[in-house]
């Protein structure tokens, strides 16, 4: 079944300007500026009133109207990097061997470094370089907890992510032996807390 004409509608706060120019969004607020190229897709942009952005699609199966949602989506996190931020709560559980963790940010590219060291005794050091625009720092509420914040969401989210992929226990049963990783017991992804700030 075809769909003759869908569309979506986004309301933009005040403060934050959006542009879009061959399907290339750009976000500008009071927090910085956020650029993503939805140039692989077919949809079309209006501004049907001001501070109203509408996201149209013609003849268009289920799967196309699904990209509508999922477009609406993508620019609405990019309005919340520029005007909130987003921050992801990480922390690292152990039983006996304590995880050391050291934070660095490199002076070449500027990018924060975690490095990971002890992880269930092993010698092998785990070295996990965030994404651009992500911040990290160790909680000072919370021991052994890392913060990582950043406006684009989907950088934060990766960053988070490669952490957590790094530290994946293998080939051991956590629940059972009660071995250190960044993860709770019985629970085999990382603990997450995602916020806006």
């Amino acid at each position: 079944m075809k769909y003759i004409h869908s569309q979506e509608l986004l309301e933009i706060p005040e403060g934050v300007k959006v542009s879009i120019k061959s399907r290339i969004v750009t976000v500008e607020g009071p927090r910085g500026k956020l650029v993503k190229d939805l140039s692989h897709l077919a949809v079309n942009f209006t501004l049907p009133k001001k501070n109203v952005i509408s996201i149209e699609i013609h003849h268009g199966n289920r799967k196309n109207v699904a990209t509508l949602r999922t477009v609406r989506s993508l620019i609405n996190n990019l309005v919340i990097g520029v005007t909130k931020g987003f921050k992801y709560k990480m922390r690292y559980v152990y039983a006996h061997f304590p995880i050391n963790v050291n934070l660095s940010k490199n002076a070449e590219t500027d990018l924060f470094e975690v490095e990971i060291r002890n992880f269930i005794g092993e010698k092998i050091v785990r070295r996990i370089v965030m994404q651009e625009g992500v911040d990290v720092e160790t909680s000072t509420s919370q021991k052994d907890e890392l913060v990582l914040s950043g406006n684009s969401l989907e950088n934060v989210s990766q960053s988070a992510a490669d952490i957590q992929q790094i530290c994946r226990v293998r080939n051991k049963d956590i629940r059972k032996v009660g071995i250190n990783s960044l993860t709770y017991p019985h629970i085999v992804i990382f603990f997450l807390s995602r916020t806006f700030r």
